[in-house]
């Protein structure tokens, strides 16, 4: 069939990595299950085949090809029967080495991208922890500098790839008091004293490990960081797209392999002297099910071309992570049906991919928290930017540097503009806005709220303050006294652009700028005054 997204070449290419699948894979997938353990081999076997670096530079080992060719990989791996297999890959090669190659140093990127590439070292994303999944910026692992090195403690779960895996790209606190500004990537080796882990069992992806990671006094050289000190939870959140497109392509191509052996089941098996395919009830459920599979895919493409164009596609992406698992949730189910009795037996294949689908809808964000991100670009009109300067080498990242500069060029212009026409206004410094704070307050908006703010405001307008709500009553003091719910730390110039509508809140906290100790605090705080534009 004509397409618009693939060449003869991704033809071709679909061709060898379904032969591989096919040939070298699928025959395993029982003995893999079984034991709970993919073989090491068949990744070494994969980076010999070239299929480990699709996106990566040829100087690491890579074949710099374009995005639709990690399309149809991720589509072909799908097809393993395996989610546990697919999951194994996708995080190795879109999760784990994938910061590394956008924001890591030339020394972390020759140690460690041309064994990650050539399948000698397989490695993990570390971002959730016991106590926080969704909610990144609530993590509690730290690393502490100590001279030349990093001291580690804490603890990750649910960890694909954690527990036999040979590198993690882990997300900690080097910052702790900044909240997500605080958040780091580093690169930690797991064969290093005080590095624990332990394997989980799941419910359903066996073939794949999933574990647990302890880090006690775990020392590691400052040169591991990724990127710039505290800029993590940026690169993590814009780091999502491409995992949720993973999600996506993943979700579909499944989808549409478990509806493939479907078919096949129902034209061999007979009931009441004919083929169950012949029974009305099952083909329009069946034909429901296809027609919504290319639905879902179209969108899917859609979403990988934006992507490979370099747009951040966040609505997209978070679109179809939403929709391509939880159809394929329905489809496994839908599908599982029609075998009746045979397909509760784990000698079917569709028990497997049943139990392996389940997941989809909870791993990379729920499909609640998609539907959150969603209301907010959908409804909020809340815009994302990217957190890296320069295009990355799937091109998903804009010039964030040139686009800042002009839109500094603008506020610079437009500050002239302001200066020509009136005289300056106290209410544009720093310190005179936080202070107008008890004159704007909506008291009927803080209702039974106590909560307590820091103000750390660098430069000649700003200054130290504490504002309080408490009682239906807003303060603003001198100083930071008491023990804050939140603390908001920035440059003067950097507040008061936020505050007179210069800069966009959002873009302002992405590039850190603005730095928040508790979101979730700011988020409820600022409902309870009228903006600076609404006077």
């Amino acid at each position: 069939m004509a397409s618009i997204y693939f060449t003869e070449e991704h033809k071709l290419f679909r061709q060898s990595v379904r032969q591989f699948i096919e040939t070298e894979v699928v025959p395993r997938a029982n003995e893999w299950e079984e034991k709970q353990q993919i073989d090491k081999a068949i990744w070494k076997r994969m980076g010999d085949l070239g299929f480990l670096g699709i996106n990566f530079p040829e100087e690491y080992g890579g074949t710099n090809a374009d995005f639709f060719n990690t399309v149809v990989l991720l589509e072909e791996t799908a097809r393993s029967t395996m989610g546990g297999f697919a999951a194994a890959h996708g995080v190795h090669q879109y999760m784990a080495t994938a910061h590394l190659l956008k924001a890591g140093s030339a020394e972390l990127k020759k140690k460690y991208l041309p064994k990650a590439i050539s399948g000698e070292a397989w490695g993990s994303l570390a971002i959730s922890e016991p106590n926080a999944g969704s909610d990144v910026a609530a993590i509690k692992t730290t690393a502490v500098r100590v001279g030349d090195e990093y001291i580690i403690n804490g603890s990750k779960t649910f960890i694909t790839n954690g527990y036999y895996g040979d590198f993690v790209t882990l997300a900690c606190k080097t910052a702790p008091e900044q909240g997500m500004s605080g958040i780091s990537l580093i690169m930690v080796d797991q064969n290093i004293p005080g590095f624990k882990t332990n394997k989980l069992k799941k419910m359903g992806w066996h073939s794949s490990d999933t574990a647990e990671l302890f880090f006690d006094n775990v020392k590691v050289p400052v040169s591991n960081l990724i990127g710039e000190e505290n800029k993590g939870f940026y690169y993590i959140m814009e780091s999502f797209q491409l995992e949720r497109l993973v999600a996506g392509i993943g979700g579909v191509s499944g989808a549409q392999h478990c509806l493939e052996i479907t078919l096949k089941y129902i034209a061999e098996r007979e009931a009441f002297g004919r083929p169950i395919k012949k029974f009305q009830v099952l083909r329009h459920k069946l034909v429901d099910l296809a027609t919504e599979i290319e639905a879902v895919r179209q969108l899917v493409y859609q979403a990988a071309w934006l992507f490979s164009k370099g747009e951040m596609a966040v609505k997209e992406c978070s679109m179809i992570k939403l929709l391509a698992t939880e159809l394929g949730k329905k489809v496994a189910d839908e599908c599982l049906q029609c075998f009746g009795g045979y397909g509760y037996m784990e000698e079917y294949t569709i028990a497997r991919m049943y139990r392996d689908a389940r997941v989809g809808t909870i791993v990379g964000g729920t499909s609640e928290i998609m539907k959150e991100i969603l209301a907010k670009i959908v409804i909020d009109d809340v815009q994302y930017k990217s957190a890296y300067g320069s295009k990355n080498h799937t091109q998903q990242a804009t010039n964030l540097v040139t686009n800042n500069k002009e839109q500094e060029t603008k506020n610079k212009e437009q500050i002239t503009t302001n200066n020509n026409n009136q005289k300056s206004n106290k209410m544009e410094k720093a310190s005179e806005i936080i202070k107008s704070l008890p004159e704007r307050f909506k008291a009927d908006k803080a209702v039974g709220v106590n909560t307590r703010f820091h103000f750390e405001i660098e430069g000649e307008t700003g200054g130290h303050f504490t504002a309080i709500v408490m009682d239906g009553i807003c303060t603003v003091e001198d100083g930071l006294n008491g023990e804050a719910k939140c603390i908001v730390r920035a440059k003067a110039t950097d507040y008061e652009d936020v505050e007179l509508g210069r800069t966009n809140p959002q873009m302002a906290v992405m590039m850190g700028k603005i730095k928040i100790s508790n979101l979730g605090e700011m988020m409820g705080f600022v409902n309870y005054f009228k903006r600076l534009t609404e006077q």
